[in-house]
């Protein structure tokens, strides 16, 4: 008889692992962008590579395990703490629309970057998730951050089908990282975050102790 292991039995991935399951990813996301591959892709290419990394992304937390237990088991800030690099990525959104590198409707994409970098920071410095009145508060920050970064994606999406030339800059260093790793690990912790909020009570994170720390 075969037996199904719950997120409980399973042995949640050790967070070495996954730090260095990360660095290959990104390291290979170095060598594609360095290489220019992406950059040969016409629109909606770069949009369907977003969307293969980010399945990729998701069906591993569900399908693998020892992943699965690691998201169950995560306090909602190591979701959350992946968006305050946002804030890097939102400045040089801001910059490199002023320089004329990109083009200036991405101004919004960096201000929304910036906002929800910052939201991210107050949520992680001051809101803790056994915190009364915690997951309605995290609840708003996800749809915001979610919400901002699809905004990002149809406007990458209509510039590009409009003049390919106004997104070419994404397709080679450093700007490829974005489609290429940032942006899939992004929405997938979006979404990885509103299935724990979703799936906790009101009360769900100020009784529960998940792999030895209160979650989250």
């Amino acid at each position: 008889m075969t037996t199904i292991r719950s997120n409980a039995d399973s042995p949640p991935l050790r967070t070495s692992r996954l730090l260095l399951g990360l660095a290959v990813w990104l390291g290979v996301a170095l060598v594609i962008g360095a290489q220019g591959a992406l950059g040969r892709l016409h629109p909606p290419g770069p949009q369907l590579v977003i969307l293969a990394l980010t399945l990729s992304v998701l069906g591993s937390t569900r399908f693998v395990p020892s992943l699965r237990a690691w998201v169950a088991r995560a306090d909602w800030r190591t979701l959350v703490v992946v968006h305050v690099f946002r804030l890097v990525a939102g400045i040089n959104f801001l910059v490199l629309a002023r320089r004329g590198v990109v083009d200036r409707a991405f101004m919004q994409a960096g201000v929304g970057d910036v906002l929800v970098a910052v939201l991210a920071i107050g949520l992680i410095a001051f809101v803790r998730p056994t915190r009364p009145g915690a997951r309605p508060l995290y609840l708003a920050w996800n749809v915001l951050g979610l919400t901002d970064i699809l905004l990002v994606l149809v406007t990458a999406v209509r510039l590009g089908l409009r003049d390919p030339e106004a997104t070419a800059a994404f397709g080679y260093l450093p700007l490829a990282l974005l489609p290429l790793f940032v942006v899939p690990l992004i929405v997938s912790t979006h979404v990885l975050l509103f299935r724990r909020l979703l799936a906790a009570g009101d009360g769900a994170a100020t009784t529960r102790v998940e792999g030895g720390m209160r979650t989250v």
